[in-house]
């Protein structure tokens, strides 16, 4: 199921494009390691497309097609050395959500701030079964948008600073409040 994204309009999806040019355009675009050489090569038109007209359900169903993603990776043994494992199900939903989320979340700091507001507010945006407790600490915070925005332009596939979003999978985003 898409995120419930409630502040994602035209204005929202045209900066989104512009944060993913600009971040291709300064080579800090994520790639994951479990995109193929397909999915490198497809990724970013995919992830503009995506946030131009679709939302992260399409951009994940596109990223499980036609080999863009690779079937195993290499993970560390605890005792050291690695073995190959499958890569889960879940990887394409994962990535997909995550970066269309990060995306949207600089977009709408932007718009924010290009409003004169100067913060947004953390909200679920998506129903999950277990939420975590540092989630569920979030929900309502408000939060710089410049610090969110700043944050999360240097923390391309690694945990922002400000713990938003608090790891894959956690369903939460912002909105302007």
């Amino acid at each position: 199921m898409a995120l419930n994204l409630q502040n994602l309009d035209a204005a929202v999806r045209a900066l989104m494009i512009t944060e993913i040019e600009e971040d291709e355009a300064g080579s800090k675009l994520y790639f994951s390691p479990r995109l193929s050489a397909t999915g490198l090569a497809d990724y970013a038109r995919l992830l503009k497309e995506a946030a131009s007209t679709h939302d992260d359900d399409w951009l994940a169903s596109q990223l499980r097609t036609t080999g863009r993603l690779n079937t195993t990776e290499q993970r560390k043994k605890p005792k050291g050395g690695y073995t190959t494992a499958a890569v889960p199900v879940t990887a394409a939903d994962t990535l997909a959500e995550g970066e269309f989320n990060r995306f949207y979340a600089r977009a709408l700091c932007r718009h924010a701030i290009d409003a004169g507001i100067s913060d947004v507010e953390v909200y679920r945006a998506k129903a999950v079964s277990a939420p975590r407790p540092e989630s569920e600490a979030m929900l309502g915070k408000r939060i710089s948008a410049k610090a969110l925005l700043d944050d999360l332009r240097k923390s391309q596939g690694v945990e922002p600073a400000l713990g938003l979003p608090p790891g894959p999978n956690s369903g939460l985003s912002v909105k302007l409040s």
